[in-house]
């Protein structure tokens, strides 16, 4: 674990100078909000006043009162607390817009229109602002309006169709893939959108939906399908079109097996003793070992069993066949190779104190992005953000904060 880097660290990543106005909540959009903020922007988080993010009574966990959801997805922020539906709290925002360089939100389409907030209202006061929506289901096309929910589009997306056992129920992914997928295409937009203002000196709006997110995710299964009109099937963990690539039980314990190649299936069956198989017709290609799948698994299951996964792993791993343990998070999260990518950060959080929390996964090696600073608490930088760009003044302050505006 590395302890998170200072404000006045000098390289604050590529996207410094980039103002970012965070007008959502929950996941989708705090996700994308959190990847450009690890990369050097200026995240202003926008909250209500007294309650704030929906996140932030998730729980339990929390950590003195803190909740580990928040926690999760919301470092390198600035927490603003304002009630744009008041008079002072709209003149407020507005004035933040005019600063800012992208705002995002992931209201239902059409809420922020109503309030003289959509893309096509600021967009014209405010031509060069990167304007980006997350939603359910895009801003456009007949489901528009529809709510978006993890689960829901993990089972309208098709994902749930193919998750599970082959003769059980569908299931969800362990994490919710649809909101962290469409927050990471959104930032990929904003990232383009301010990349592509640079040459028209004009912003546009980035439309992201969970829905499409999820869709795009089904890459060769969808090819499966364009190909042959067949429809995929839940398959457990088996690949529809590579064997053997699965889990299977070892001596003490589950492990993935992941023969890509034929040149691989043939060190495999070095490894296993299994010589009489890689000599087996039924066996000698891929294609062949997919068509005789139901022959070729209780063959391979009966040898795997026969020693621990701590050695298939060692030796499999020796001769260039990749496999591995299926591991809890604890053995994750502890693992020397997290450690040596800087990917367990240790912060100190103002309420909840000591917290750890995961690492920035895209690595550049001349302006890297970083952990920089905890999840904020409730409003914890309004003063400063109000003084700091707006420049208003302490008894302006106090003035909003009693008309309940902040």
């Amino acid at each position: 674990m590395i302890p998170a880097t200072t404000p006045s660290t000098p390289n604050r990543g590529p996207l410094e100078g980039i103002t970012v106005l965070d007008m959502t909540r929950v996941l989708s959009g705090p996700y994308c909000t959190m990847m450009l903020a690890d990369m050097g922007a200026r995240v202003i988080k926008i909250e209500r006043p007294g309650r704030g993010d929906d996140t932030r009574a998730w729980g339990p966990p929390f950590v003195n009162g803190e909740s580990a959801y928040f926690l999760s997805v919301n470092r390198n922020k600035e927490s603003v607390t304002l009630d744009f539906k008041m008079p002072d709290g709209r003149r407020v925002l507005d004035a933040l817009i005019a600063r800012a360089d992208v705002l995002v939100e992931n209201f239902r389409p059409g809420t922020l229109a109503r309030l003289g907030l959509g893309f096509d209202a600021v967009h014209e006061r405010h031509p060069r602002l990167v304007y980006a929506s997350v939603s359910g289901f895009g801003q456009t096309g007949p489901r528009r309006q529809e709510p978006g929910y993890d689960a829901v589009v993990q089972a309208e997306g098709g994902l749930m169709s193919i998750t599970g056992s082959a003769n059980g129920p569908g299931y969800r992914l362990g994490v919710a893939i649809a909101d962290i997928t469409a927050g990471m295409f959104a930032a990929y937009g904003v990232a383009v959108a301010v990349l592509a203002r640079e040459g028209t000196g004009r912003g546009q709006l980035v439309d992201v939906g969970l829905f499409d997110s999820v869709a795009a995710l089904l890459t060769y299964q969808a090819g499966i399908y364009f190909a042959t009109g067949a429809v995929p099937q839940r398959l457990g963990n088996r690949h529809p079109t590579i064997a053997p690539y699965e889990t299977f039980a070892a001596a003490d314990g589950e492990f993935v097996l992941a023969v890509g190649n034929d040149a691989q299936w043939l060190k495999f069956c070095a490894v296993a003793g299994l010589s009489d198989l890689a000599a087996d017709p039924r066996f000698a290609t891929n294609r062949s070992r997919v068509t005789a799948y139901d022959e070729l698994r209780p063959l391979l299951e009966r040898a795997l069993r026969t020693r621990p996964r701590h050695a298939w792993i060692k030796e499999l791993t020796a001769v260039g066949v990749p496999c591995g343990a299926v591991r809890d998070l604890d053995q994750v999260l502890s693992d020397p190779q997290l450690a040596a990518r800087d990917m367990v950060v240790e912060l100190e959080h103002p309420v909840a104190g000591a917290i750890r929390v995961l690492g920035v996964p895209v690595k550049l090696s001349g302006s890297a992005g970083a952990v920089h600073t905890p999840p904020p608490s409730l409003g914890q930088h309004t003063d400063h953000v109000l003084q700091d760009l707006l420049g208003l003044d302490e008894g302006a302050r106090i003035r909003l904060r009693e008309a309940g505006a902040t």
